[in-house]
């Protein structure tokens, strides 16, 4: 493609994780070409300082070695030249994440942030990616999942794709090898799905058609009459190891990393708690195509790479967008209203749990995601809040309010259609789509709904006190309630297991282990005389009532301590949902919120 930036990218060094990648240019700038490669990627609030896995760069232009000069930790500029240049460097891959690459013998897995150099003043031209297979005859069954369009290269294989731009380039993740593939329509629109990784019994069958139910009721809830999807075609690519979660969202992608025992096995009918947990995240990461990835916070339009962006907005689009990934379950028949609520309190307790709900709003929370959210330490519980659980809540507790004071006229449901209506769907359309204010969001609530809806926002989104959780959900006929009264006796820590011993990973604030002055850290060593192992903490401590005391020892560092420590109910909150059946005006809200449809009656 004419004046177009070309890229090539190989697996050069399977034991040694190098990816081998060349960035080839018309022509470069007179004064010289700038470089540069960003410091984090889009949905995960952290520097992260890509370019330090570039193990070694040159550059040539007619086959002329070019001086190349770094400027800074990300940026090189290279001398000035006539003609095409073109610079050559090798990526250390060897991070089995959803971030950014990963090389080794049984896979390849990048995201452009982390192997493209972007090259400074030419982001807005065409840019074209050759991806070649690795020159290993056991490679020759390996395929390339990505969203990416094609040029000359065939679906699934190597070859050249195509982006209209930087942007595009590198919002598109790509994974190469013998992965499980499987595809379905959702509303007409092409999905994959890639699995990479051994998974004995994998019923791709079964996730497709429960993946297809599930996009199908994304799609419709924000597109419900058209039912258009804002992409040509989008893909699940999801790597199965023993343990590990996480995703990240892309324009027309996403990137998933799960337990292999969180997949589904052929047949197997019911849905374990770990399928949930998957297809949860799927569900979450598949919301973003509109709710961050085409709806934006003002802040990422257009993102800045090189350094943090900062909005107190997160809340919204990932609190939000976590209220909606189990709401979506339960709106496509994946799962019934009894798993919805277990779901729901399971994000009630884990809010409730730490002490920083108190310290920090979650709009604070959003605006400090770069040093603290993603920086997490052992204090952690006792000093955040995070914008995910508690935006669910936040997001829940508007949903609630919205349909209750309108009667089920109204909901959050057609506020996050509003958005995307004002701000998302022209995004990448070229029609000045653009990113939406924190006073344009608030706006939004109280011109749809018709309410006045500030002073709730202000205690929710920028206050620190709980919501009122149980008072919203009254008029929908469901009560929540604190089972933890008859807890017993507890130190108030979270352990980890370390070798055979027990560590206090958290020691949350106020709890007898706290009082006592035990620390995150701590290797806790007997009770009372008795051994304390990685497993029998809870045994020892059914046998003591609350308010007996204990001896404690534990070792800080290298050094023996011994604690008193007065026992107090484990204050692990065990909130729980129970729906009522009357009266009837209760339970039409109720349904109409679970379903996502009409409440049938309503007043003039």
């Amino acid at each position: 493609m004419k004046n177009a930036i070309h890229y090539t990218i190989v697996p050069k060094d399977f034991a040694g994780h190098l990816f081998a990648v060349s960035v080839t240019l018309p022509a470069a700038h007179p004064a010289g070409q700038v470089f540069t490669l960003p410091a984090w990627i889009p949905g995960s609030y952290m520097i992260r300082d890509f370019a330090r896995n570039i193990v070694q760069i040159r550059a040539e232009s007619g086959g002329r070695s070019i001086a190349l000069k770094k400027r800074d930790k990300h940026s090189w500029q290279a001398a000035s030249c006539d003609g095409p240049l073109t610079v050559y460097y090798d990526v250390y891959a060897w991070d089995l994440s959803v971030r950014t690459a990963h090389l080794d013998q049984t896979h390849g897995f990048f995201n452009g942030t982390s192997v493209f150099l972007c090259v400074e003043g030419q982001a807005d031209v065409p840019h074209v990616v050759d991806i070649r297979r690795p020159d290993d005859a056991a490679c020759k069954d390996w395929r390339v999942a990505t969203a990416l369009p094609e040029l000359k290269a065939k679906r699934y294989g190597f070859g050249t794709y195509v982006a209209a731009d930087y942007d595009e380039l590198i919002d598109h993740p790509v994974e190469l090898g013998n992965f499980a593939l499987a595809s379905f329509k959702a509303h007409g629109v092409p999905h994959d799905i890639a699995i990479t990784g051994r998974v004995p019994g994998l019923d791709m069958a079964r996730l497709a058609t429960d993946l297809k139910k599930i996009c199908e009721t994304h799609i419709a809830f924000f597109e419900p009459k058209t039912k258009r999807a804002p992409m040509p075609r989008y893909v699940f690519m999801t790597m199965a190891v023993g343990d590990g979660y996480g995703g990240l969202e892309h324009r027309a992608s996403t990137a998933l990393i799960c337990a292999r025992a969180d997949l589904p096995v052929q047949g197997q009918k019911e849905i374990s708690d770990g399928y949930r947990t998957f297809l949860g995240l799927c569900s979450h990461e598949y919301f973003h195509t509109w709710n961050v990835k085409r709806i934006k916070p003002a802040a990422f339009a257009p993102y800045d790479l090189g350094a943090e962006s900062y909005t107190s907005l997160l809340w919204l689009f990932e609190g939000f967008t976590s209220y909606y990934d189990d709401l979506i379950l339960v709106r496509s028949g994946l799962i019934d209203q009894a798993a919805y609520f277990k779901l729901v309190a399971k994000t009630v307790n884990a809010v409730l749990r730490g002490s920083g709900r108190h310290k920090q709003s979650v709009a604070e929370s959003s605006f400090d995601a770069w040093t603290k959210y993603y920086r997490q330490d052992e204090n952690s519980p006792n000093a955040i809040v995070s914008y995910y659980t508690k935006g669910s809540l936040v997001a829940l507790a508007l949903d609630l309010t919205i349909r209750a004071e309108t009667n089920g006229r109204k909901s959050l449901d057609d506020v996050m259609r509003a958005l995307w209506q004002q701000f998302g769907r022209d995004f990448y359309a070229g029609n000045g789509g653009r990113g939406v204010s924190e006073s344009e969001v608030e706006a939004l609530f109280d011109s749809v709904t018709g309410l006045k809806l500030k002073r709730l926002l202000d205690r929710s989104v920028r206050g620190t006190g709980d919501l009122p959780l149980a008072k919203l959900l009254a008029p929908f006929g469901v009560t929540l309630a604190d089972d933890h009264k008859n807890a017993k006796a507890g130190l108030g820590v979270r352990t980890a297991r370390d070798g055979n011993d027990c560590k206090l990973a958290n020691v949350y604030e106020g709890g007898a282990a706290h009082c006592a002055g035990l620390s995150a850290g701590d290797l806790l060593v007997a009770l009372d005389g008795l051994r304390v192992s990685a497993v029998n903490l809870d045994a020892l401590l059914a046998r003591y009532r609350v308010g007996d005391t204990a001896t404690l020892h534990a070792f800080r560092r290298d050094e023996l301590m011994t604690f008193n420590v007065k026992l107090a109910q484990d204050d692990a909150p065990q909130m729980a949902l129970a729906p009522q059946a009357k009266p009837a005006a209760a339970a039409r809200l109720r349904a109409a919120w679970l379903t996502g449809k009409s409440a049938g009656k309503k007043t003039p």
